[in-house]
């Protein structure tokens, strides 16, 4: 199936958006990591490609766990953040490169990875660039952080104020992953899938910030942004507890091996 995408180029779609994005984005459970320790045979030696890596919210995982770590990012905004914020960790090596040609030598890395990046991919040019710089036996895993958009009043009230206001929303919630999809991009191959709870506790700033870091929030100067803020304003003050309200993610991951291509147009 082939999905259009927003009329945005999507490596461009965060050049406005970094300060909110280093700030105010969650990061990701460790628990992903036993995950591909256990199911992948992640070890500290293992080489790892972050493919649109951005600030470097998921390279800091396998930095953390003493992988070197491949940073993959297009958008040059979003690179130097992610520079700016890894440069502390000798074994992080900024890329300017994408999914699509990532410029990483062939048969070069053991795990490929992609947080909260590879619905804007080309996936039949990426799915050829991955079995391209894997080893053999390597695997791609991916992850999202979901909101749980129907846990708790606030999350219902949220999620009805992106449909109500987000630019371009529904398109981009529709290009997240679905299984089909996800199997067709590995090849008919197992694909394997867990999620972890995750959750951010965020005062009026940091809510405010979460919205403006997401490409679908108009921003300042767009007609449509000052409507949405006050929508915001009047769900914080609606649900907030202490000054805070409670942001909850499914943290999904899906792992798998890339099988023999299954020759899919369109992308």
């Amino acid at each position: 199936m082939t999905i259009a995408m927003p009329a945005v180029d999507p490596k461009q779609r965060f050049s406005n958006r970094v300060e909110d994005y280093v700030r105010y984005r969650p990061g990701y459970p460790r628990a992903i990591l036993d995950v591909l320790r256990e199911e992948c045979g992640l070890a500290p030696e293992s080489i790892v490609a972050d493919i649109g890596s951005g600030t470097g919210l998921f390279a800091e995982l396998f930095l953390e766990n003493g992988n070197l770590v491949y940073g993959v990012e297009p958008n040059a905004a979003m690179r130097d953040a992610g520079e700016q914020q890894l440069e502390k960790y000798r074994h992080f090596c900024s890329v300017a490169g994408s999914a699509e040609a990532s410029t990483l030598a062939d048969a070069s890395v053991d795990l490929v990875v992609a947080g909260q990046a590879f619905h804007w991919f080309d996936r039949d040019a990426a799915r050829r660039e991955f079995a391209r710089i894997l080893k053999p036996q390597g695997w791609v895993a991916l992850v999202w952080n979901e909101r749980a958009v129907d846990a708790t009043p606030f999350m219902t009230e949220y999620e009805l104020l992106l449909q109500r206001h987000g630019t371009g929303y529904s398109t981009v919630q529709h290009v997240y992953s679905e299984q089909a999809e996800l199997k067709d991009f590995y090849g008919n191959a197992e694909v394997r899938t867990r999620e972890f709870e995750n959750q951010q506790h965020v005062d009026w700033e940091g809510l405010k910030g979460r919205l403006m870091s997401a490409s679908y929030a108009p921003r300042p100067g767009d007609p449509r942004h000052e409507p949405m803020i006050r929508d915001l304003e009047r769900i914080f003050a609606a649900h907030q507890s202490g000054g805070r309200v409670m942001i909850l993610y499914r943290a999904r991951i899906c792992w798998g091996r890339l099988g023999p291509s299954a020759g899919r147009k369109g992308g």
